[in-house]
């Protein structure tokens, strides 16, 4: 029994960690197509920060997980709210989506929305936190923009 049982953890952490490869390999392509907006508009690529990536991941989450599409959660917190939860101190603003198949899809129907446009081509911004998570219903994309 032992033995199965490390087998079922060694599979779950693979399954986990290939969640983890995929949900990064996604949040690198939205980051490199949204540099690439930026570039055409003459705005400097953004950075990936690990704090604003932890904060977008977890908005994906929750939203997935508490079945709600808000920049508001269920509990009436804002972006800058759960920001300060997380310690982050620099957030400039936020994006979500749901339901777009891939990175290409999701940022395609961002730059078709004058305010989501707008945060992508906000030159003041610096950096970048970019989650997702997929499952029924989504899967639920989230950018947050740090200065």
């Amino acid at each position: 029994a032992t033995a199965r049982l490390r087998a079922d953890d060694a599979a779950e952490r693979a399954s986990a960690e290939a969640v983890a490869d995929t949900r990064g390999a996604a949040a690198r392509t939205v980051v490199a197509l949204v540099n690439a907006e930026r570039a055409k508009a003459g705005c400097r690529p953004l950075r990936t920060d690990t704090r604003l990536t932890s904060l977008a991941q977890s908005m994906s989450e929750d939203m997935a997980r508490r079945g709600f599409f808000d920049h508001t959660d269920p509990d009436g917190r804002s972006p800058w709210d759960r920001a300060a939860r997380h310690g982050v101190r620099n957030l400039g603003g936020e994006n979500i989506a749901r339901g777009h198949a891939d990175a290409h899809a999701v940022v395609d129907a961002w730059m078709r929305s004058a305010g989501h446009r707008q945060n992508i081509l906000n030159c003041d911004y610096r950096t970048l936190g970019v989650g997702v998570q997929r499952g029924a219903g989504g899967p639920w994309w989230t950018q947050d923009f740090g200065y």
